[in-house]
């Protein structure tokens, strides 16, 4: 949102597990009920919900589009990313990059970043931003503004420039949280 003439974008979690855009604005006017609706709202993978959201994949056409999947592999996901053009990897743990990097070549999905969240770091590192952006994002944590972090920025940065340089018509972008 703060970078001048960006295209518009769209985000939706794709995960059954309570979260979704509307958490965080939520929990920051009223916690319980935060809490209250997230537990109301969690769920697990059925093949119903993994259609559901495959369809919706399918049907939202804008320049940017970010789908959080949740953070398994699993039968649901490969179907809900096998609408995907793009990939952003964001991991806990280096040892987590490795099978998501093969789904993706699976799915010929390109990962345009991998991030390692380090939550008790105190500062961004941007190792490299080509071939691909990789380096690691600090204390994610739901209802904090990190849109001023190195990474995020980066990250926002890569996506605009995407759209921008016309290299897709349509950029979807399938973010990986583990």
């Amino acid at each position: 949102m703060q970078i001048s003439d960006a295209p518009e974008y769209y985000f939706i979690s794709g995960c059954p597990d309570g979260d979704g855009s509307w958490f965080s604005e939520t929990a920051r006017r009223d916690p319980d009920l935060a809490a209250y609706l997230k537990a109301q709202y969690k769920a697990g993978f059925t093949p119903e919900f993994a259609q559901l959201k495959a369809q919706e994949v399918r049907g939202v056409n804008i320049p940017i589009f970010v789908f959080d999947v949740g953070g398994k592999i699993s039968d649901e996901n490969r179907l809900i990313m096998s609408e995907a053009t793009h990939a952003v990897i964001l991991v806990k743990d280096e040892a987590e990059i490795e099978p998501w990097q093969r789904l993706c070549d699976e799915l010929k999905l390109s990962v345009i970043a991998i991030v390692l969240s380090d939550f008790l770091g105190n500062n961004d590192v941007v190792v490299s931003k080509e071939p691909i952006l990789r380096g690691t994002v600090h204390k994610l944590q739901r209802g904090e503004d990190v849109s001023q972090r190195p990474m995020v920025q980066s990250l926002a940065q890569i996506l605009v420039g995407l759209c921008r340089n016309s290299l897709l018509n349509f950029l979807l972008v399938m973010t990986i949280l583990l």
